[in-house]
């Protein structure tokens, strides 16, 4: 046995002895880029036409003031997060045909702007109407 694996096999010894710890260090081979891509889901909601509330997480109030229109409070901060959402079906039932869409933007540091439309149906539909949707913000 050499005189530097005797040192590290006394040292290890003499550390579970007195109760400390052996800590052993090596370099990752993963890169600094992939550490720094880890997000973190900081917000969700999944929220009905009428805008109940059907599940949430990181959401302290959902307020609809008008057809399609909807204000989402969260507790933590917007700035430099990625704000995703998408038109729900209604059950299996659709409420309207063709195509929908929604529109995801910042009112305040920790308020969002929902607004559902179906553009594709006749009427004042096709400016608003009221779809259920899902929000995720990702920081």
């Amino acid at each position: 046995m050499n005189a530097s694996r005797k040192l590290v096999i006394g040292a290890a010894a003499l550390a579970l002895t007195v109760g400390g710890v052996v800590a052993v260090s090596s370099a990752s081979a993963e890169p600094r880029e992939a550490a720094r891509a880890a997000v973190t889901t900081t917000a969700w909601a999944k929220v009905a036409a009428n805008g109940a509330v059907q599940g949430s997480s990181g959401v302290s109030a959902i307020r609809k003031f008008g057809i399609g229109r909807y204000n989402i409070d969260t507790y933590g901060d917007l700035g430099n997060c990625a704000l995703l959402g998408t038109i729900n079906t209604n059950g299996g039932s659709d409420p309207g045909p063709g195509s929908s869409s929604i529109l995801v933007g910042k009112v305040s540091s920790n308020t969002l702007f929902i607004r559902t439309a179906t553009p594709s149906a006749g009427g004042t539909a096709a400016v608003d109407s009221d779809r259920p949707f899902s929000i995720t913000i990702v920081c």
